[in-house]
């Protein structure tokens, strides 16, 4: 008795090798496509999650240890020297050195404020660097999946058209097949979106810190080193400086200090 012949696609067919075999050029240049967009899209989000975890480190070192400093300049030699405070700070320093060589008189607190402006966004859109890339492989990467897909299809029905048989099993295989690089297509959007989403609210919350910490250096430098965040309150409390040193920090803040107390 003769063996039942073989199908189409036996077991050793179906999956992504025998959709990439059976979609031909096409369907290895999307597969290629997708890859790509796969490898960059992890890429920019690793390397735009060590730079806010950079940045995040040095706001820590920032709040605990800068405004305990005798001046602006050895509390900035505290911080990371290609850090995003310390451009901060130094670009601040800058500004106000350069206000006195202005020949057409400019308010200081003006001119102080659009230079921390200008600095703070330098820094936002350093820290953007990249993320388009996320957004258009998550907009895009559903339709390099699809594209693939439709091309997988039409091979398809070709075959089955020209074989002349167009039963459940016969159809099954090739269309499951094509549809394999939709799935793909997912694969990449979906965590592109998601890395795209998550590390613009980690900016957003960055930048904000980053405000205002510029509006406290330029309170302190606006006043001489007499204005102070209120962070730096209890540090001073507790070495004992507050009721000696009222000038080192503003009135409200040394109050506030001896409330918690």
């Amino acid at each position: 008795m003769a063996a039942p012949a073989a199908p189409a696609h036996g077991g050793g067919d179906f999956g992504l090798v025998g959709a990439l075999q059976q979609g031909g050029v096409i369907a290895w240049l999307t597969f290629a496509a997708l890859v790509i967009m796969s490898v960059a899209s992890w890429y920019v989000f690793f390397v735009k999650l060590i730079d806010q975890q950079k940045i995040i480190k040095e706001g820590r070192r920032a709040r605990t240890s800068f405004w305990q400093s005798a001046n602006l300049r050895e509390a900035a030699n505290k911080l990371d020297k290609n850090g995003a405070y310390r451009q901060i700070v130094d670009d601040g320093i800058i500004a106000q050195e350069q206000h006195t060589k202005l020949t057409d008189p400019i308010d200081q607190h003006d001119w102080m404020l659009g230079s921390l402006a200008r600095s703070q966004g330098a820094i936002a859109s350093k820290l953007s660097t990249g993320l388009a890339l996320l957004a258009t492989v998550g907009s895009t990467a559903p339709f390099v999946g699809l594209f693939g897909t439709v091309v997988g299809i039409y091979r398809a029905l070709i075959k089955i058209g020209a074989a002349g048989q167009a039963s459940i099993d016969t159809v099954a295989g090739p269309v499951g097949e094509a549809l394999i690089m939709t799935a793909l297509g997912l694969i990449v959007a979906v965590p592109a979106v998601m890395q795209y989403n998550w590390l613009m609210r980690r900016n957003k919350a960055i930048v904000e810190e980053l405000a205002r910490f510029a509006n406290d250096v330029h309170g302190y430098m606006m006043s001489g080193g007499t204005v102070r965040p209120m962070t730096a309150a209890p540090a001073r409390a507790a070495a004992g400086t507050t009721a000696t040193r009222p000038a080192a920090g503003a009135t409200t803040t040394g109050a506030t200090a001896g409330q918690k107390a």
